[in-house]
């Protein structure tokens, strides 16, 4: 059974996307006990400085096609190029990171290809269906985060998902494969541009959940924007980052870029604090592989419960300044 990942870069620092990494390690896990193999595909203006570092994740090979035209994004010539590739390689499977690009791009390609494609996968696993044989399992929330699907694409090939950065884990050990690079070859298509870029402006981020060792999340049930001034006061108190369900924000409680669940960041902290989140699989799909988990909620029935470590049934606008005045006795 053939992978075929592919591969992003930062344009700002020329450097790979963490998600392109966990990917390759994810189809080295799924393909490799099989006797598989893991291609990476490319495409840009420039390879990534560091593309070397996939090889020590589980990559075989990686064919690549740059073209100074690519320097940004242009979907059309991405489709063409990545689709050529993928055609080319024949693999069984292929994975995009659910970026910008893979969001963009992945579905045109499936759509061509004819077959079908998952996104946002929690979870990817390989194992027999029918009369099928070994067939890749794409797991994802849905019906907003109430259930989670499994889905399976058993009669059209490849078989295609996406998957968000930070959903699957990095090994603790690297592999010692060969670096093995191809140039694909390309018959460019001026056509294929079908726009002119006029500016650039970056966006800045507010919270970095990837260096956090300690998250403080706030839910509905902190009840208003200017009540989430607890939940920031006990972060700061502890070092940590402000995280929040997609519920508080919805409210406005605080911006979009703390959101933690499937439709925002996942993260795995050494320290996660839910405070009045009552944890249903949207929001547990983004924090359920944390260290340790402390939930506060006044619903003892709460899902959260199910899977933290510790739990307070009460209400946070009495606990949480129980636990400030502890901090900075402490301090």
């Amino acid at each position: 059974m053939k992978a075929v990942v592919f591969i992003e870069k930062n344009p700002v620092n020329n450097q790979l996307r963490r998600v392109s990494l966990e990917l390759i390690h994810k189809a080295y896990t799924l393909v490799h006990p099989l006797g598989g193999e893991v291609t990476g595909i490319f495409t840009g203006d420039s390879l990534p400085e560091n593309s070397d570092e996939l090889f020590k994740y589980g990559l075989n090979r990686l064919l690549y096609y740059t073209d100074e035209r690519l320097i940004h994004l242009h979907s059309i010539a991405y489709k063409h190029i990545l689709e050529a590739m993928i055609r080319a390689e024949e693999p069984e499977i292929v994975l995009f990171g659910a970026t910008h690009t893979g969001r963009d791009v992945a579905p045109l390609i499936a759509s061509s290809l004819k077959t079908g494609m998952t996104a946002d996968c929690t979870q990817l696993f390989i194992d027999e269906f029918k009369d099928k044989g070994k067939i890749l399992y794409q797991v994802r929330p849905a019906f907003g985060g109430n259930i989670l699907a499994t889905i399976i694409t058993p009669d059209h090939r490849p078989m295609m998902a996406t998957v968000r950065e930070g959903v699957m884990l990095l090994p603790d050990e690297k592999l010692d494969n060969p670096v093995r690079t191809e140039v694909f070859p390309v018959d460019f298509n001026d056509l294929w541009i079908k726009s002119e870029f006029l500016e650039i402006v970056p966006k800045i981020k507010k919270v970095d959940f990837n260096s956090a060792n300690i998250i403080v999340s706030g839910g509905a049930g902190v009840g208003s924007k200017e009540n989430f001034r607890l939940i920031r006061e006990l972060a700061r108190a502890l070092g940590g980052e402000v995280g929040a369900s997609r519920a508080a924000v919805d409210f406005g409680y605080i911006e979009k870029d703390h959101q933690i669940g499937q439709t925002g960041s996942v993260v795995r902290p050494r320290l996660y604090i839910a405070c009045g989140i009552s944890g249903q699989i949207q929001h547990r799909a983004g924090m359920e592989e944390a260290r340790k988990i402390i939930a506060i909620n006044k619903d003892p029935e709460a899902p959260i419960f199910n899977i933290a470590h510790m739990g307070v049934v009460g209400d946070l606008n009495e606990i949480i300044p129980i636990m400030l005045r502890y901090l900075s006795e402490e301090d």
